[in-house]
């Protein structure tokens, strides 16, 4: 994979802040948009995230000689602090946390009046640096610089990650002290290796094979770079075109195939469609070359199999997250060698294309750490799963650190058993090839530049992809906007549908129709307007899982008997789904 677009100015429109102090766990679209992205996790992932927790010393020096140019500023802000924590000492404060904040939800921060005082303070305290921040208008690279460190800061000294947090004493009660004894040590056991954050869920809380990715299929290819899975059709009739997806190749494929019941392959498998799934192989040392191509040509090289097994002359792709970006340059390849008939119809679900607005690499980065974090990964060969684990975790502080922080440390529990958490923690590598080119696309915004990247030697140029697509997206995913992951449907040349599901990242995804919460929107058109389409989407209630399987059904072929037997003679069984490379460490 070769790029040659040169990198985008950072003079892109500052986004409005989020707010500081007082908004706890819920995060507000501007914030995600404003402070996340793949470019931003790839090139922490290689540096290490609290990396990025202290600003440089100009931009720190920037914002001092800003406030000593307005004495009056600061003086009025100062003075409001002194007057609402004097407000606060008297009982006469009304500073109160978001009524979203889980952090305070103990009827102890309201009634007792030390703990009260003490949240009020920090709120108003927060407040009032973040106010500060804003009177010194700074250019939106040291903005967005020192408004994530003052997050972060401000995040880490809420009482509620304190000794004095009530839930710490109710817990000393409750197991005569056994708490504290159980907290050290499940704090030594997290420090002792990475990700250096507090467990989300136990080790031993689920079993691959066993409760997890289990949906019946087999292992029908292997080769180096992944096992493709075939599904075993549970209804009598299957449509002829099968469905091959492309997993993210950040962590392990049965994001796909979580619980019973809770499992996407499930579902698709049980509204008849024929699916057959990549497993990524989990690459070390021996693997660093394997860059966007090596992964583009075991995308084709699936299709070719899928194609062979059931007879059909096309497949259907449906792509997550990073599985997504290489989809769709794998297309590209397709229609610049003139075989995109091979392609039925295709689906990108969370997949960010166009990195105009999603990630921050101007003003969080610079030239030097996108260097450095490439060459970290060269030296080592890949870019280790663990560190990016800490970093997802950094992104939402509140809830993937500090609730745990109180959970395993201060209230001495094992985290709850959560199916899409202990996934999260199941990482892996990513070869420095993929993690350099990966770096490259995002960075520079390549597919977003007819030509400005390359696919197995063909130049990308998404606009030739006419297929038609489903794209999904999160309205609350912190890591890919909706916003941006909207503008796939922009880039590509054929019809879209766009679907904004309920949820964040993952859970977007894995929302099951046995999920009463369950809702996403839904518009006829795809204006170029992200907030136009919104204005006219209409909100269905259920999953968006029958709306993609009635979707795709209309382009999937019609009804065949289905297979009694998986593979064929050319390719036959090797092993029992979930396969051998998921359990790669």
């Amino acid at each position: 994979m070769t790029t040659t677009a040169p990198r985008p100015s950072p003079d892109s429109p500052r986004p409005r802040p989020a707010p500081v102090g007082d908004t706890g766990p819920a995060e507000s679209p501007e914030a995600s948009d404003a402070v996340m992205g793949l470019d931003m996790v790839l090139v922490d992932g290689a540096r290490g995230p609290l990396r990025r927790m202290i600003p440089p010393a100009r931009t720190v020096g920037r914002l001092g000689a800003a406030l000593v140019r307005k004495p009056d500023v600061v003086a009025r802000r100062s003075g409001e602090l002194v007057r609402e924590l004097g407000g606060i000492l008297s009982g006469r404060s009304e500073v109160a946390p978001n009524p979203k904040d889980r952090r305070y939800a103990d009827p102890a921060w309201a009634g007792n009046p030390l703990l009260k005082r003490l949240m009020q303070a920090h709120i108003a305290a927060a407040q009032t640096a973040a106010g500060l921040v804003e009177d010194a208008d700074l250019e939106w690279q040291d903005d967005e610089r020192i408004r994530f460190t003052l997050t972060n800061v401000v995040d880490a000294l809420a009482p509620s990650n304190s000794l004095l947090n009530p839930l710490l004493w109710k817990a000393v009660i409750d197991t005569g002290g056994r708490n504290a004894v159980s907290g050290v040590r499940r704090l030594v056991g997290d420090l002792a290796s990475a990700p250096r954050v507090p467990s989300m869920v136990e080790p031993d809380a689920f079993t691959v094979g066993e409760d997890l990715a289990v949906t019946p299929g087999a292992v029908v290819l292997r080769t180096p770079v992944f096992e493709l899975i075939q599904y075993r059709p549970t209804t009598e009739t299957v449509r002829s075109v099968p469905l091959v997806i492309v997993p993210p190749t950040i962590n392990k494929y049965y994001v796909t195939d979580l619980a019973p019941g809770r499992s996407i392959v499930e579902h698709y498998v049980s509204a008849g469609q024929q699916v057959f799934m990549i497993s990524w192989r989990n690459p070390d040392e021996r693997h660093a070359d394997w860059g966007l191509d090596a992964y583009g040509q075991a995308v084709l090289d699936a299709m070719d199999a899928a194609e062979k097994i059931t007879g059909s002359d096309k497949v259907a792709l449906q792509g997550f997250c990073s599985g997504g970006i290489i989809q769709a340059m794998v297309l590209a390849h397709l229609a610049a060698t003139g075989a995109l008939q091979r392609v039925a119809a295709s689906s990108y679900a969370v997949t960010v294309l166009d990195w105009s607005h999603a990630g921050t690499i101007g003003a969080l980065m610079d030239e030097e750490a996108v260097r450095d974090a490439t060459e970290k990964s060269r030296k080592r060969g890949y870019l280790d799963g663990a560190t990016l684990a800490e970093v997802f975790a950094w992104l939402r502080p509140n809830d993937l650190v500090w609730n745990y922080w109180v959970n395993n440390y201060l209230q001495g529990k094992p985290p709850p058993a959560f199916d899409i958490l202990y996934w999260n923690a199941d990482t892996t590598r990513m070869t420095a090839a993929l993690h350099r080119d990966f770096i490259d696309v995002s960075v520079g915004n390549l597919l977003t530049k007819p030509g400005g990247a390359t696919m197995l030697g063909s130049p990308v140029d998404l606009s030739a992809v006419d297929v038609d697509a489903y794209v999904t997206a999160g309205i609350a995913d912190h890591l890919c906007p909706w916003q941006s992951c909207y503008r796939t449907t922009q880039l590509l040349g054929g019809r879209s549908r766009f679907v904004l599901s309920t949820a964040g990242h993952i859970a977007s995804l894995v929302n099951p129709p046995t999920n009463p919460k369950a809702s996403f929107q839904v518009a006829p058109q795809t204006p170029a307007d992200p907030e136009q389409w919104l204005a006219v989407a209409t909100k269905e209630k259920g999953s968006w899982w029958p709306d993609f399987m009635a979707w795709l059904g209309e382009r999937a072929g019609d009804e065949v008997p289905a297979p009694t037997s998986l593979g064929n003679e050319e390719l036959p069984p090797l092993t029992d789904a979930p396969g051998t490379y998921v359990f790669d460490k």
